[in-house]
């Protein structure tokens, strides 16, 4: 049996082993970092193992940092990963903003295979939360009189992201979350500099499109290569952008005598 399926029992039942089968699950994505937990009594039922037992994995799992307890609100999965927002590529990705292609060679790599696994993993759970993720893009861009940039772009890495999850690929989901800010980033320069343009902003919707389709009705090859060209699609409006721009930068030296 695939180990993204969503099975929980678990065939030992100390709290060691208890506890083990509890970080598989969240690993596996059943339990998502922010998610709070079942109560002990409908986990322990779950799990089929004792509530005392169950209270030991949970111990360990909070001594380790894996999921923190809130009075009053229950034991969640802690987020795995934390998005460092001062870090120095963070930094020149500011301050140089052609890496912006070099991250986009990334997410290509990455969510072109995420897409692909998606269509061919994805639970049915998956598929609602992508669907609602695509349909709360797609409701804001119809509904907006003026398109929020920010607001856009997380909605757009929302969409990308719900797919990645659906992946069932623990590394590939916390390398991806672990990127969260520069792939905000990343976004959020697409949406800003592309979205205006009536045939970028076509050509974006289109491709969310096909890729949620493709992702949804299970066909992990047109899947990767949707994601694929829709990155590449992205990349190529932009540098046409960048190139026009140097084009009138330099005319404007030329009237100036600069050249």
């Amino acid at each position: 049996m695939p180990r993204y399926h969503d099975e929980l029992v678990t065939t030992s039942r100390t709290p060691d082993a208890i506890a083990a089968r509890l970080e598989e699950l969240i690993l596996d994505g059943v339990f998502r970092p922010g998610q709070l937990l079942p109560s002990e009594r409908r986990l322990s039922e779950r799990l089929q193992v004792s509530r005392a037992s169950l209270r030991e994995a949970l111990r360990t799992l909070r001594s380790k940092g894996v999921i923190v307890t809130r009075q009053g609100r229950g034991s969640e999965v802690a987020e795995l990963v934390t998005a460092a927002q001062d870090t120095p590529l963070m930094h020149l990705f500011r301050d140089h903003p052609r890496t912006l292609f070099d991250l986009l060679e990334v997410r290509a790599l990455l969510e072109g295979e995420s897409a692909s696994l998606a269509a061919s993993r994805g639970t049915p759970s998956d598929r609602v939360l992508i669907t609602r993720r695509y349909q709360a893009m797609v409701d804001y861009v119809e509904s907006a009189g003026s398109v929020d940039v920010e607001r856009l772009a997380r909605l757009d890495h929302g969409f990308h992201l719900a797919i990645c999850q659906a992946s069932h690929n623990p590394v590939l989901v916390h390398t991806l979350q672990s990127l969260t800010d520069l792939l905000l980033s990343s976004v959020f320069a697409s949406v800003k500099n592309l979205y205006h343009r009536p045939s970028s902003r076509e050509m974006i919707n289109r491709q969310h499109a096909r890729l949620h389709r493709a992702v949804i009705e299970g066909k992990p090859v047109l899947a990767r290569r949707v994601a694929l060209e829709h990155l590449s699609g992205v990349g190529e409006q932009l540098r046409e952008l960048e190139a026009e721009e140097q084009r009138l930068e330099r005319s404007a030296m030329r009237l100036e005598g600069w050249e």
